[in-house]
């Protein structure tokens, strides 16, 4: 019972930050494409670079496409990708739009 109430209240936290990670999850993707393109640095020492209270973002770095995405497990990702004479575009939104009360 414990167990179901943690998994249910850990859920509606996940839910309730959703927006927030989204917006997290695409600065992480545009700084980290930046620096890992545009500074030439590697993708480990991109996070200095992030601002504090965005250690649960993790980062990944496809070279071939020049595109780096950033995601929260099973809650957001985004993904920017470099482009020669734009720099880091962040790629289009594909997930359901957040609804405003």
């Amino acid at each position: 019972m414990l167990f179901a109430a943690l998994l249910g209240g850990g859920w509606l936290y996940a839910r309730a930050m959703t927006p927030q990670l989204e917006l997290g999850t695409a600065y992480a993707a545009r700084v980290a494409c930046a620096c890992r393109y545009i500074g030439n640095r590697d993708l480990r020492n991109c996070r200095a670079d992030f601002e504090p209270g965005m250690a649960a973002i993790q980062l990944s770095d496809d070279p071939t496409t020049r595109t780096v995405t950033a995601w929260v497990p099973l809650v957001a990702s985004r993904s920017a990708r470099f482009d020669p004479v734009l720099g880091c575009q962040p790629e289009p939104f594909k997930g359901v739009p957040l609804k405003l009360r």
